[in-house]
């Protein structure tokens, strides 16, 4: 799968620490704005305690996790989408990503002054909402000349986009995202070529201090208060303590400092497996000696698609996939068992598959 998360925010506010946390690869953070010129992009891998336990039943030689791509935008400011700061070509970059993560700053920090002069995340999520959404008005403002002089000749499409479009103007003349425009199924599909970068599902990160990592703190309790009509996932993240975790090689060494902290798991794992659900994706699982694998497709893909996924020749020559459920072929133990109990089922070309199912593709090319 080809999907990607883009991560923004106002400059300082703990971006890259936390690309660094969750991705492979590593990029320089530092205390200064406008500190990079390009875009990081890396692939992270989905937690998944899964796999392992298939390794040890089925003594597979490697384990292979989904993954996703992840790019580390660099820090906006007031007057990014007029070339403020490090300019708009980083616009640019988020309009290609498919899903959002906003990550707000939650803590002080007297060593690294933010740069709009004080911590306030419910501001800083307003700065960059705007930006995002005059770089959206100056698209939709130029398919709009573009549609005038369609509609003109008589094209009925261009005066039907024509009306869609002032719709999107004139909500983000009032300082509103494209996500929250109130259209029907029909224009939704319409809307969705336009490529808008406020119509993009996002999801929030509060950057805290070590001390606040378990219950938030006043900046995290003012940012939910703001956002608790959008829907949207608000995670709570020390980006400087999971920087240390991540620094560790050994999984009990990872363990007892989570522990130490009152965590169960790294709170990056949780922001993971939130941009997996943001992006609507999951996985479906292979066993066999050679490797546990878990493969990543959009929810609703159907046993042929998810074939597809793996190789194109069988999507092409799809006969039936043998599905077990995960719970089932632990509990039995092996798939020889999960055919003795019935619990090996034989599926076609229209079935759904689920998250966690385990697939043997039957085709013929």
């Amino acid at each position: 799968m080809s999907l990607n998360c883009g991560i923004v925010g106002i400059a300082n506010v703990g971006k890259t620490t936390l690309f660094n946390c969750m991705s492979n690869t590593k990029a320089q953070a530092t205390a200064f704005a406008f500190s990079t010129n390009k875009s990081n992009v890396g692939i992270i891998n989905l937690p998944d305690s899964r796999l392992y336990v298939l390794e040890k039943m089925v003594k597979a030689a490697k384990v292979v996790h989904s993954t996703i791509e992840i790019v580390d935008i660099p820090g906006l400011v007031k007057g990014s989408s007029k070339g403020e700061g490090v300019g708009n070509s980083f616009l640019g970059d988020i309009r290609q990503t498919d899903a959002i993560i906003h990550v707000l700053r939650c803590f002080d920090d007297p060593n690294l002054p933010h740069i709009e002069g004080s911590v306030n995340p419910v501001r800083d999520k307003e700065i960059i909402d705007l930006e995002l959404q005059i770089k959206d008005l100056e698209l939709v403002e130029r398919k709009m000349q573009r549609a005038e002089k369609l509609s003109k000749t008589g094209d009925k499409d261009a005066k039907k986009n024509l009306e869609l479009l002032n719709v999107y103007k004139n909500h983000f003349e009032s300082f509103q995202s494209a996500r929250t425009v109130p259209l029907t199924e029909e224009e939704r599909k319409v809307a969705k070529d336009l490529c808008l970068i406020t119509e993009k599902p996002v999801l929030y990160v509060c950057n805290v201090d070590d001390a606040s990592a378990l219950n938030g703190n006043k900046y995290t309790q003012m940012f939910k208060e703001s956002v608790k009509d959008e829907g949207a996932e608000v995670l709570i993240i020390a980006g400087k303590l999971e920087a240390e975790i991540s620094e560790l090689d050994s999984a009990d060494d990872r363990m007892a400092f989570l522990k130490d902290v009152g965590l169960t798991e790294p709170s990056v794992d949780k922001l993971i497996k939130a941009a997996f659900k943001l992006l609507k994706l999951m996985t479906f699982l292979t066993a066999g000696p050679k490797e546990v694998r878990a493969w990543t497709i959009k929810e609703g893909y159907t046993a042929p698609q998810a074939a597809g996924v793996i190789h194109s020749d069988l999507e092409r020559g799809f006969i039936r996939a043998e599905v077990m459920k995960y719970n089932d072929f632990v509990t039995l133990g092996s798939e020889h068992a999960c055919k003795e109990k019935g619990k090996l089922y034989v599926e076609g070309k229209n079935y759904i598959v689920q998250d966690g199912d385990i697939l043997n593709i039957r085709f013929n090319v």
